[in-house]
């Protein structure tokens, strides 16, 4: 871990606040921000296979991640209680992209998971279909890239979603890549760099500029390939 400059600087003592209902964690593949994520989860006894809060078993069974075995959580009031309180009680989801098919086989049909089949919808819809059964009541949510099989219409819907679970006073924390996402109005924005977790304004994260200066001009970047 210590090869990652970001995971390095957390071994370090560098902390990372979610003073926000919601935050995004940015950078570059292998910049680390996946392994935050996991951290996290672990931490609070989300499944980082993907999964809810409170299972049978739970995450106690798995082991964790080099970062998960190392973090604290500096839990508020409400995060220190949710996560002492019998399992029915504790509410939180963790969302991973390149698990969903693995989840789907695990719990579809499982009371308090999704009835349907996502393997039998579109990318898009099953993604979709998951993210709107489970994401009802207030708690801790935890997505790694949840974007990636979202057109641009679908992921305003989700930012939309990540809005309502904000005001219904969850805690969210996101790994993504997207432009789109990042911009929900009111988030915070860590980026993942060789100087540590960094706070970043959306206008200045590195991925947007990269994204305007394309979209405004292809050319310079493509006849670099």
């Amino acid at each position: 871990m210590k090869d990652v400059p970001s995971i390095a600087a957390i071994i370090d003592g560098a902390t990372l606040e979610f003073g926000s209902p919601i935050t995004f964690v940015v950078g570059e593949n292998g910049s680390g921000k996946s392994t935050v994520v996991e951290a996290i989860g672990e931490q609070f006894g989300l499944d980082p296979r993907g999964g809810r809060a409170g299972i049978t078993g739970g995450n106690r069974d798995l082991p964790k991640s080099p970062l998960g075995e190392l973090l604290t959580l500096d839990l508020t009031w409400a995060g220190q209680s949710m996560r002492r309180a019998p399992r029915e009680d504790r509410q939180g989801f963790f969302f991973r992209a390149e698990t969903v098919i693995e989840m789907n086989r695990r719990f579809t049909g499982v009371p308090g998971y999704w009835d349907a089949d996502v393997e039998q919808q579109s990318h898009g819809e099953g993604f979709m279909h998951i993210l709107e059964t489970m994401l009802t009541r207030a708690g801790l949510y935890i997505f790694d890239e949840p974007e990636t099989a979202f057109s641009f219409t679908s992921t305003l819907r989700f930012l939309a979603i990540l809005t309502e679970l904000a005001e219904r006073g969850s805690q969210v924390i996101c790994a993504t890549h997207s432009p789109l996402l990042t911009a929900t109005p009111g988030s915070t924005i860590i980026e993942m760099t060789d100087d540590g977790p960094t706070l970043v304004d959306w206008h200045d994260l590195s991925l947007v500029r990269h994204w305007r200066r394309f979209l405004a001009e292809p050319n310079s970047y493509l006849r670099h390939l």
